[in-house]
């Protein structure tokens, strides 16, 4: 009789934690998914890198949207430059061969973007084109193992950045714009799902088991439900039981209902840049080209970020609260074009100083302030930092919002010693900068000062 006690005991606690386990699981539907906090890392990173990389490379003309611009839209420009160009009857199939990569060194590569002070890095594994970048089993002959490079550039990048401590994000389209399957699908009015069962959600689970990435950065989601994708489904699997369920963070394009509403952190919008604080963790992806996200060789000088306007985009990013996508796209050789280069290690140089105020940092009670020049603020613990990318004339800056205390002393990123300050009769203070010849200090644009014991 003892005995059986003990067992019904035992029972009892394991039926106790089975159905603590059970509570404990995302079920499939936005209210539970939406629920999962989102793993610290992703906030505490701040700075990422976006790398297009595809098919569309080869021709590297216009943009990423080759394919369709030339076949769907039937752009003039596109078709006069495939006329001038390539012989009669030439498909965009017949471009893979030529995407080589021969030049592709995946450890240069997270070299650079270790030193430009990224702590994440996303790579295009599949764009709308449906060229996968690893040798995807239901993709046969329109992946990089099987065709083109011959290699699997998804795990040869992701181990190189495991090596210097990168997260690693995958970015993959749900849709592929000629697939028959899809087609079909959308003949039907999305009634039918051929194409999610065959070919997305196959691949999406590929990439997980295989990668174990940190981050799926989805897309290609906007013609279609999430309900057609599968997405919660998938999404609850990522949560539970997948390898990576405790780290990863995902995106919110995960269908046309979802941006800005539901996943993970929210992208809502190519280039999206709010105007005041968003209560969701966000992103900013934009690209270092202002016209394309994959390499263009027609880019022109005038079309590429300066390095001025990359750091104002990073620091308001900041301020908001939110993390900084920024992307190069890559030559069909493995290139990463010199300028883009240079722009991504004067990045790395200003971080190198000013990366207190960014990595880890919390959105501060006021996120910007316009006196002597624009001033925009971050946080950490007790101590407040403002960023001004204009130095003012005079050498002065007046900071209208943090109020002086007792302890109130005021230092700036890259310099020793503490700056002269005094209480502004109206509010705030106001700090008597340094006075720097040109080219001693080791950053052009933004400065940041660091403020302890203010309110």
């Amino acid at each position: 009789m003892g005995m059986a006690v003990i067992s019904c005991a035992s029972l009892l606690v394991c039926l106790c934690a089975l159905l603590s386990g059970v509570s404990s699981r995302y079920t499939p539907d936005w209210d539970s998914i939406d629920k999962r906090p989102l793993p610290a890392w992703f906030d505490e990173a701040k700075f990422g890198i976006f790398l297009h990389w595809g098919v569309f490379s080869v021709p590297s003309f216009g943009s990423e949207w080759f394919w369709w611009n030339w076949r769907q839209e039937k752009s003039k420009s596109y078709v006069d430059f495939m006329t001038k160009n390539y012989p009669p009857g030439f498909s965009y199939a017949d471009f893979a061969p030529h995407f080589t990569a021969e030049f592709f060194d995946p450890d240069s590569w997270a070299e650079l973007f270790q030193r430009a002070g990224a702590r994440y890095v996303v790579l295009t594994t599949k764009h709308h084109e449906g060229f996968t970048n690893w040798g995807s089993p239901v993709s046969w002959n329109w992946n990089a193992v099987d065709t083109g490079p011959h290699r699997d550039l998804v795990g040869d990048l992701g181990g190189a950045l495991k090596k210097r401590n990168l997260r690693y994000g995958l970015y993959h389209s749900l849709l592929e714009w000629f697939h028959p399957l899809y087609l079909l699908d959308k003949k039907n009015g999305f009634k039918t799902q051929y194409f999610v069962f065959a070919k997305t959600m196959p691949e999406l689970y590929d990439l997980v088991t295989r990668y174990q990435p940190d981050l799926i950065w989805s897309d290609g989601d906007w013609e279609s439900p999430d309900t057609y994708w599968n997405s919660t489904d998938f999404l609850a699997w990522l949560y539970n039981d997948s390898p990576v369920k405790d780290k990863v963070v995902v995106n919110d394009r995960w269908g046309s209902n979802c941006s800005c509403y539901h996943g993970g952190y929210y992208n809502c919008a190519d280039k999206f840049s709010p105007s005041t604080l968003p209560d969701h963790k966000w992103e900013k992806c934009t690209s270092m080209d202002y016209y394309s996200w994959g390499y263009r060789r027609n880019m022109q000088y005038s079309q590429i970020m300066t390095e001025a306007s990359i750091i104002s985009d990073l620091v308001q990013t900041v301020s908001f609260g939110g993390n900084y996508l920024l992307n190069v796209g890559p030559s069909k050789e493995g290139l990463i074009m010199p300028i883009f280069q240079e722009r991504l290690l004067n990045i790395g140089k200003w971080m190198d100083i000013n990366g207190e105020a960014i990595y880890a940092s919390k959105p501060w009670r006021v996120q910007k302030e316009n006196s002597t020049c624009s001033i925009w603020y971050t946080s950490k613990g007790s101590v407040v930092y403002g960023i001004f990318l204009t130095w003012p004339e005079g050498n002065q800056i007046k900071l209208v919002s943090p109020k002086a205390s007792p302890n109130t002393n005021v230092t700036m990123l890259g310099l020793t010693g503490e700056l002269r300050w005094k209480p502004d009769p109206e509010s705030g203070i106001i700090v008597q900068l340094p006075f720097i010849p040109p080219g001693v200090f080791p950053v052009e644009f933004g400065w940041t000062l660091r403020l302890n014991g203010v309110n």
